[in-house]
């Protein structure tokens, strides 16, 4: 095996390592790119970003800065965030220190981990912190971490090149390559034969063969999670009018978008679409619903403009204006071209960046000032309301579904947001569980053993650079949020929080503001039924407007 090289501590910081960047578009911005659960076998456990409960892990959920997940004995999970793919293996606790638009840093506390990158671009920081030193993905490839229960790491490079460092020294591996770090200051780095290919290292590589032959990736960005899972759960057709449209197949009698499924609350974006379908998460978070015929079709968009992730791609309807014992929350899916408006706050390049790949005209958007006079196609056929308790608690949607008449709808102004505090339940990210067991110990191929350590007493790690600080927990977060139902907390609001202090007030104008509804208009022209299916060319960007 090729010697590993050590640099003293001051030599290391001359490297070119990438760091986060932030641009004109960042400030103030949401992230655009999220991590989706896109794989859950037997027991894993959620906690969201600044509480101590669990949940069970759901499929779909958007994960984000703080976020944290933990696998039982004989389980297994995935995150994908774009082209990199993130796979914990049984008795594993991970936590998504942070994911933003040009970093993503995990912290791995025990148990195995494998990390996927198809593509890296050059300004992308990719960390991996554990207890015995911070790893930094310098290129597309395949990596392993193992933490072993004499409480050191095992770092197995397949392909690509990393560095690790802390502790005054820093190490460069390469493919082939796999050390044992031990101890943190200074670390101690040793050459060890790499582990025999194991299950897990099998499950990963296909899961990375499926990514790679997906036929959906000629048609969606490959940096939108999920576009995999369409392949087996539809077809795509040509539209003249909006290029590529994928078709679900074997959908249950009264489908329509964004009512199989719940709400949920995920800050920074607030209310937020789970779907319960495998494949339903590219479809809701990215691009446009069309009705033709008798079909529902996904519209992705342009490949021409980068993917911008949004938690819901719906127009809210008022339900305070229909006639109900109990008030409604009521929603309807936005069609091709048909602006998205956030309830949460962002900087002054989103409402484009979001609305790119799916508006023709971006910078129509910004001038609207009363969204009651856009004619929405699906508001007629595709309608879905529940009852308010339905909505805050993050019940499933589909069986508490109430029908709305066409003359409620007519008297039903479009909302800005829903105007609901979340329930604690919304917030969880599933249904509640116990604290994670502490795993037995369980030997592994190459004399690696993982811990027996549970996520109430993981080890520290050692970080390259810090994670932001926590979130304050939601119960707080709750309760500030009273003053403005249904819009989660400013940035400023967060900081006097974490600072003990009041959130204060909003700053951000309520945007579109409320206004009285505008006449109705018959539906916009649709396409044609659905023709037979065939494979659609490769499109330009002159296709996908």
């Amino acid at each position: 095996m090729r010697t590993i090289r050590l640099w003293a501590l001051g030599l290391v910081l001359a490297m070119p390592l990438p760091t986060a960047k932030t641009g004109p578009a960042d400030i103030g911005d949401p992230p655009a790119r999220v991590a989706r659960i896109s794989y859950l076998q037997g027991s894993v456990s959620f906690q969201p970003a600044g509480d101590t409960g669990w949940s069970e892990a759901t499929l779909n959920y958007t994960v984000t800065t703080g976020d944290r997940l933990y696998t039982e004995q004989a389980s297994r999970a995935e995150l994908e965030v774009g082209e990199l793919a993130v796979r914990l293996s049984d008795a594993t606790d991970l936590t998504v220190s942070d994911l933003t638009d040009h970093a993503i840093q995990l912290g791995l506390a025990s148990g195995t981990l494998r990390v996927s990158i198809r593509q890296r671009p050059p300004d992308d920081s990719v960390e991996v912190d554990t207890p015995n030193g911070a790893l930094t993905l310098l290129e597309p490839g395949q990596y392993r971490v193992d933490i072993a229960a004499d409480s050191t790491t095992v770092v197995t490079v397949d392909r690509g090149g990393l560095t690790v460092s802390g502790g005054g020294v820093s190490t460069a591996l390469q493919g082939g390559d796999a050390v044992r770090l031990s101890g943190t200051d200074p670390i101690q780095i040793s050459n060890v034969v790499p582990l025999e290919q194991d299950a897990f290292d099998r499950w990963s590589a296909d899961r990375d063969r499926r990514l790679v032959s997906s036929l959906s990736a000629q048609y969606v960005s490959p940096d939108v999670p999920g576009y995999e899972d369409l392949d087996d759960a539809g077809r795509w057709d040509e539209s003249a009018e909006y290029g590529p449209v994928w078709y679900p197949a074997g959908l249950p009698a009264g489908w329509v978008p964004y009512r199989f499924g719940h709400w949920a609350w995920v800050d920074p974006w607030g209310w937020t679409w789970i779907d319960a379908k495998p494949w339903g998460f590219a479809p809701f978070h990215y691009g446009r619903w069309v009705f033709g015929g008798s079909a529902w079709g996904w519209v992705p968009g342009s490949l021409a403009e980068p993917p911008c992730y949004a938690p819901a791609l719906v127009a809210f309807v008022d339900g305070s204006q229909v006639a109900f014992s109990v008030g409604v929350q009521a929603w309807f899916p936005l069609g091709p071209n048909e602006p998205y408006y956030r309830w949460y706050h962002h900087g002054g390049e989103y409402l484009r960046r979001v609305n790119a790949p799916v508006i023709s005209n971006v910078t129509t958007i910004v001038n609207v000032t009363n969204i009651t006079a856009i004619h929405y196609r699906n508001r007629d056929v595709a309608t879905t309301a529940v009852p308010t308790p339905t909505f805050r608690g993050g019940q499933p949607i589909a069986p508490r579904n109430v029908r709305l008449t066409p003359e409620q709808l007519a008297r039903a102004p479009i909302a800005p947001h829903p105007s609901v505090v979340p329930a604690a339940s919304a917030a969880s990210g599933g249904r509640p569980a116990p604290a994670p067991a502490a795993p037995r110990p369980a030997r592994i191929t190459g004399a690696v053993q993982r811990p027996a350590a549970s996520p109430a007493r993981a080890a520290p790690l050692v970080t390259r650079r810090p994670p932001p600080p926590a979130n304050p927990p939601f119960a707080t977060r709750q309760r500030a949020m009273q003053a403005h139902p249904g819009r989660p907390l400013e940035p400023q609001q967060v900081e006097n929080l974490r600072a003990g202090r009041p959130a204060g007030p909003m700053r951000d104008q309520e945007f579109p503001p409320h206004s009285a509804p505008a006449p109705r208009a018959a539906p916009a022209s649709r396409p044609s039924a659905r023709p037979a299916a065939r494979a659609a060319p490769r499109p330009g960007p002159e296709h996908r407007q």
